[in-house]
């Protein structure tokens, strides 16, 4: 498997163990649990504290509630920082890089322009749809809207109707791979804190996103009978847009000066590529015994960092080099798609913090003893903590994080299989999908770039990514009952 392993972790496993100075009950140390998560909550929700800052306050202050003896507080806060960020801080940097190179070479415009040609102009909705599955897997959902922009204008304008009408069911299947296919930042930290492997959860969290995709086209569809506001600024800028936009490379900056956008195939290529070489790998780890030499070589070839840092490569080479930009553009593009993830690695960092204090502390043991009592299936109780935690303060990936933190315990010591701890993770991930709304600021780049107002954005947005995470769970469920069957 694909298992990422970081010599942080195995030096922390080798030191010796920290515990609490004084063993709490169960009731005491649940309690400390749910205090904390209501400050985090408040702290982020009423106070508007960075999620970073939040996170870090509340695991110190529960490490301290929890009587983890003060000297070791921050040795504990250091294991988690680097168990978390030794998985996962390359994989979302590469996949950042790899999205930003796409984006500014006018990619995504390509594959717009060549979609919507062969669909034809009556199904332009279904040739945005079918883009924004392939653009949002390298591509943060918030930038993939907003590049998208411009060509759901254009369409917007030629059509004369709302820009909403297009955008929409391309909106939801965008975000719907972004909390749930790596390597973006939520499920590849989920899949850190429990150890999952990446290869697994790609290959089940595709398959599952491509109905997904189709249910997202048809329940917009229905949304989209009815006529919406459309807000005057939002107007004007649609007005402004003409069907020329849709071949421009529409970015400023480093690359502009690149003659055309970069042909459709190549930017499928890019991004298929490290997706069938994950996948590749992983199915040679399963069928190749580990005794065997060929192992090795399918455990590298397969391991995510090796797969991107190949994408990476491959996009310097067939869209920097080719298109004939210099080294100090290249290197400005590569720069500038770092700074945007910062915040986000972050918090990933802060919630393995807070996972490894809930560990140490002994909350996570006294969780799934209680939910052992209880009889909840780990899977159900992740997709409703997340899809809770989402709701409540607005970040896909601090309730990934958060909602893997407290379960990391149910989940390690549960017996389960690698294929069961993929589809477990994957079901947090759509926990974090649904109830996006004023608390979300995903929310607001669809409200905001798409003219609709906030009572509008309530009843389509917010409702489409409820409706689509609750189908994204019954079909992981169903994943989760075909492994248990097969056994694997």
């Amino acid at each position: 498997m694909n298992h990422l392993i970081s010599p942080l972790m195995v030096r922390a496993a080798d030191a010796p163990a920290i515990k609490p100075a004084v063993e709490l009950g169960t009731p005491l140390l649940l309690t400390i649990a749910a205090l904390g998560i209501a400050v985090l909550l408040v702290m982020i929700i009423r106070f508007k504290i960075q999620a970073f800052v939040a996170l870090l306050t509340v695991s110190i202050l529960v490490a301290v509630a929890s009587q983890i003896p003060l000297k070791d507080v921050f040795t504990v806060v250091a294991n988690g920082v680097g168990s978390t960020m030794g998985k996962v801080a390359l994989l979302i940097a590469l996949g950042a890089v790899l999205g930003r190179m796409i984006e500014v070479s006018g990619g995504v415009q390509s594959l717009a322009a060549h979609f919507t040609e062969k669909l034809g102009a009556k199904r332009v909705a279904v040739a945005l749809t079918a883009v924004g599955f392939l653009v949002a897997i390298p591509v943060f959902f918030e930038v993939g809207v907003i590049v998208l922009v411009p060509i759901v204008y254009a369409f917007a304008k030629i059509a004369k109707v709302h820009p909403v009408k297009f955008g929409l069911p391309m909106a939801g299947i965008m975000l719907s791979i972004h909390v749930a296919v790596p390597p973006h930042p939520g499920i590849v930290a989920g899949a850190g804190v429990f150890g999952a492997d990446i290869g697994l959860i790609t290959l089940i969290s595709l398959a599952i996103c491509v109905p997904l995709g189709f249910l997202s086209y048809w329940v917009a569809s229905i949304m989209n009978r009815k006529e919406y506001e459309l807000l005057p600024s939002v107007k004007a800028q649609v007005e402004e847009f003409g069907s020329d936009s849709l071949v421009k490379v529409g970015h400023d900056g480093p690359g502009a000066s690149a003659i055309a956008p970069p042909r459709p195939g190549l930017i499928i290529f890019l991004i298929a590529a490290p997706i069938v070489q994950i996948l590749l790998g992983t199915l040679g780890t399963l069928t190749i015994p580990k005794d065997n030499s060929w192992y090795g070589l399918a455990a590298f070839i397969g391991n995510p960092f090796f797969a991107l840092l190949v994408a990476v490569a491959l996009s310097f080479f067939l869209l920097a080099v080719r298109r004939n930009w210099s080294l100090k553009e290249t290197g400005e593009i590569f720069e500038g798609a770092l700074p945007p993830i910062a915040s986000i690695l972050m918090v990933v960092a802060a919630g393995g913090v807070f996972g490894e204090v809930l560990r140490t502390s002994g909350i996570g043991a006294a969780l799934s003893q209680t939910l052992d009592h209880l009889g909840l299936p780990v899977i159900a109780l992740g997709f409703v903590i997340s899809l809770a935690l989402r709701a409540a303060q607005g970040s896909a990936t601090v309730a990934i994080v958060t909602t893997t933190g407290l379960l990391t315990s149910a989940v390690m010591e549960g017996g389960y299989s690698p294929a069961q701890i993929a589809v477990i993770v994957i079901a947090i991930g759509f926990g974090a999908l649904g109830l996006s709304h004023v608390t979300d600021a995903g929310f607001w780049t669809v409200v905001r770039y798409y003219g609709l107002t906030v009572s509008d954005g309530l009843k389509t947005w917010t409702v489409l990514t409820t409706v689509l995470g609750l189908a994204g769970f019954a079909l992981t469920f169903v994943a989760w009952i075909l492994v248990g069957g097969l056994g694997v």
